[in-house]
């Protein structure tokens, strides 16, 4: 492991940021390019300048040529030859080759460059050979020849050709300087302010997000960009907003959760008093507290057992479902009882196969249908005037095979749109004014429990939820024990 001097010194090593890296390889690839075309031109110059002093040779062949032998004065020859830039000026005609002007013949040709006949590879390699070369050699240089011979010949000493090819090479790096210096900082400035500006501050942001993710004020503002970095921070402010509507969901739920503890153990204790109570009526001889007692007995022990279960659903999860074999009317009926709908202006209606049996924990299941029977009548009561020829709740339960089908549908106004997008979440579905959005989720964990599913049916009158619960998998084992039994 690194001591503390050792982190620091890391910590200290200079590096360069997204615009300095910018910048560098910006003016690095603009030098690259002016060096590639520098490559070229190079040749090209070169080319261009012997091309001259045979232009240059060819009209001076024409003179001589033309003029009597021996008629050119030998101080007119020189002239042409200095204008030329050569030392010497031949044409071959068929097997004669005839000398036109000679000045100072060189004691040797250090380079042979025919015009007619070279490419472009072989053009760059000897640009660069007379570019590099610190000898001053002369050079014999071939080209088309006038009047129909077959070529003209000229003698050059390679030295001006350098001193000029120099002069170019400084010109061109100069040219190319200025124009990587202006390009660099055009493609700099528009990189910069295109992207490099943007991404800055996308950066800036989400390392402020994440030193206190709940302040809305640290959400990203989005711009109207229609390209990647536009998208990015739209992306990224819809992210921000969701992490911190997250984050204030679950800081309300862990003050939820305080609540609920205190609640529990005081409500615990209430209902202990309540349950000993009851425990006394149980024990009078009139009919209707013999009648009502076992029920209120019941009542009591299942409202301790909620409690006592309480904080599981804000600690880990629901315990697992004891399934048991369950007839569905009988724990209709009481789900009917527990509401007290017998005086309430709502109609219920139990459309239960006869016999109709699931496998599944009997307690969880009467939660899950007291749970939605209870939203509906609450989306039923909700409704100024009441009818009890409208106003319905219905639970239907059918066999499908080995999974057991159950609906429960009211005629009331239905969810509302926000309250469908979260409907069996916490505290997100509650679709009425004080209400916490527990029901549907509480149900929605207990069917799940039981490997089922939990949905809404869409396009129905009022809200049907539909419910499976499957039936468990018998082991291949216990069916063999069966068929030796039988």
């Amino acid at each position: 492991m690194m001591d503390e001097s050792e982190t620091t010194a890391v910590r200290r090593v200079p590096h360069l940021g997204l615009s300095g890296k910018l910048l560098v390889l910006t003016v690095l690839f603009v030098m690259i390019a002016e060096v590639l075309i520098f490559v070229p031109s190079i040749a090209n110059f070169r080319l261009n300048w012997l091309n001259d002093r045979l232009a240059a040779a060819h009209t001076a062949a024409l003179v001589l040529d033309a003029a009597p032998s021996g008629m050119v004065p030998e101080s007119l020859t020189r002239q042409l030859l200095e204008s030329i830039g050569a030392r010497a000026v031949a044409m071959k005609m068929g097997q004669e080759r005839r000398l036109l002007a000679l000045s100072d013949q060189p004691s040797t040709i250090g380079t042979d460059v025919d015009m007619r006949q070279i490419s472009w590879t072989r053009a760059i390699v000897d640009a660069f050979g007379v570019l590099l070369s610190r000898r001053d050699n002369a050079m014999r240089v071939v080209g088309a020849a006038p009047r129909g011979a077959d070529f003209l010949e000229i003698v050059i000493d390679e030295k001006p050709l350098r001193a000029a090819m120099l002069r170019f090479s400084v010109t061109i790096l100069l040219l190319s300087l200025i124009i990587s210096c202006i390009t660099a900082a055009l493609v700099y400035f528009t990189l910069h302010y295109m992207f490099v500006r943007p991404l800055r501050l996308i950066t800036e942001n989400m390392t402020a997000f994440r030193r206190d993710p709940e302040n809305p004020l640290r959400v990203i503002s989005s711009s109207a960009r229609q390209d990647e970095i536009g998208t990015a921070q739209r992306e990224l402010k819809t992210m921000q907003q969701d992490l911190a509507s997250m984050l204030h969901q679950k800081s309300r739920l862990a003050a939820l959760g305080l609540a609920v503890a205190k609640i529990n153990h005081d409500l615990r204790n209430l209902l202990a008093s309540v349950q000993l109570i009851s425990d006394r009526l149980a024990g009078l001889s009139e009919p209707g507290a013999q009648r009502f007692a076992p029920k209120l007995v019941y009542a009591l022990q299942r409202a301790i057992a909620y409690c006592e279960s309480t904080l599981s659903y804000g600690r880990v999860t629901e315990p697992p479902p004891d399934r048991k074999i369950v007839a569905v009317e009988t724990l209709v009926a009481e789900v009917h009882e527990t509401l007290g709908l017998a005086e309430a202006p709502i109609s219920w209606v139990s459309a239960v196969e006869r016999g109709l049996t699931v496998d599944a924990d009997p307690d969880q299941l009467f939660r899950v249908l007291l749970n939605l029977a209870r939203n509906a009548m609450q989306a039923l009561d909700s409704r100024t005037d009441k009818d009890p020829g409208r106003d319905q709740i219905r639970i239907t339960g059918r066999r499908e095979g080995a999974v057991v089908v159950i609906e429960v549908s009211d005629t009331g106004p239905g969810f509302v749109p926000r309250a469908r997008a979260h409907l069996f979440e916490a505290f997100q579905g509650a679709s009425r004014p004080g209400g916490a959005g527990l029901g549907l989720a509480i149900a929605a964990e207990l069917v799940r429990a039981h490997g089922g599913e939990i949905r809404l049916i869409e396009g129905t009158i009022g809200a049907t939820v539909h419910l499976t619960i499957p039936d468990r998998p018998v082991e291949l084992d216990q069916r063999r024990g069966q068929r030796v039994s039988a």
